[in-house]
């Protein structure tokens, strides 16, 4: 008695076992570059972010000075923004940072609302200038955080879903955190109106 032959491979086999195995490998690199793009573009978003927190940074100790040189009499509020900047600067983490940038913000409206009370300080063109610069860096600071966060919720998405989990499970893609104020949802973040300029 002979024993049943053994089945024989032809090479289509091969071809199919090759062609699948490119196709996985195909989709495997598709998904990391569509990671990687990604993640560049959250750390893009970040970057414009720090840019415009940089010139608000830049531009508080100005505002300082112009209100001090008015307003002698309220030094409580300028020690607070002076300190409210200086908290902000310190904070590292994404999520933390917004509740900081949130209270500076709200200083610095305190701030130019002393105004108000002193109409040489609204009519000085120093200071109006700085108005007028620190209101285009704050909307300027809205777009960014919505593209930011815009651009952090879609690689977030695509570290959590399948298949694209699994690439970022094996190449450590980690979750971004959002950059908000505390009071904000992602979609809603509002315009901060700091006044006019006439």
């Amino acid at each position: 008695m002979s024993s049943p032959p053994l089945p024989v491979y032809d090479g289509a086999m091969l071809y199919v076992f090759l062609a699948a195995a490119l196709a996985v490998l195909t989709a495997l690199i598709a998904i990391y570059n569509r990671l990687v793009r990604s993640r560049n573009r959250a750390r893009t978003a970040w970057s414009d972010i720090d840019v415009q927190l940089q010139r608000r940074y830049d531009l508080i100790p100005q505002l300082v000075k112009a209100v001090d040189h008015y307003a002698r009499y309220e030094r409580a509020t300028l020690e607070a923004v002076t300190e409210l900047r200086a908290q902000a600067l310190r904070v590292e983490r994404i999520g933390e940072r917004g509740d900081s940038e949130e209270k500076l913000a709200e200083g610095v409206q305190r701030l130019l609302a002393l105004a108000e009370d002193y109409p040489d300080l609204k009519a000085d063109e120093n200071f109006l200038d700085l108005q007028q610069q620190l209101a285009e860096t704050e909307n300027y600071l809205q777009f960014a955080r919505r593209y930011y966060n815009g651009s952090v919720r879609d690689y977030n998405t695509l570290t959590e879903t399948v298949p694209s989990n699994l690439v970022a499970g094996l190449f450590r893609f980690r979750r971004r955190e959002f950059f908000q104020k505390a009071s904000d949802d992602v979609a809603n973040v509002p315009l901060v109106e700091l006044g006019s300029v006439e």
